[in-house]
């Protein structure tokens, strides 16, 4: 039988490899940052993981795991927030949301 750490732990290196997978691959930015997202998800569980088979060793409970990982998930969230607001400013400027290797044309100001 296979126990809820270990399962936890499979599951956490599943989601890290997607979001590595995803990163990589993919070329469009707002995947990237979902994938981003992914591999965070898949950090923060592993980490609990950490902490939980700790405390299941008898070393007791500790609490600064579960203040990185809370502190983590907000810092994950405005970064993300972020990215997706530049990745907006880029789509209204250029139109798409990709940079291409050439600069677009400035508009010609007829006076």
């Amino acid at each position: 039988m296979i126990s809820t750490t270990t399962l936890f732990g499979l599951s956490s290196a599943v989601l890290i490899g997607f979001g590595l997978f995803g990163m990589i691959v993919d070329p469009q930015p707002l995947r990237k940052i979902l994938a981003f997202n992914v591999l965070g998800g898949g950090v923060f569980l592993l980490f609990g993981v950490i902490a939980r088979r700790g405390a299941g060793a008898g070393l007791g409970g500790d609490p600064v795991p579960q203040a990185l990982v809370i502190t983590g998930l907000v810092v994950a969230f405005a970064a993300t927030a972020l990215a997706v607001a530049l990745l907006l400013c880029l789509f209204q400027a250029t139109g798409q949301t990709a940079l291409d290797e050439a600069p677009p044309p400035a508009p010609s100001v007829d006076p």
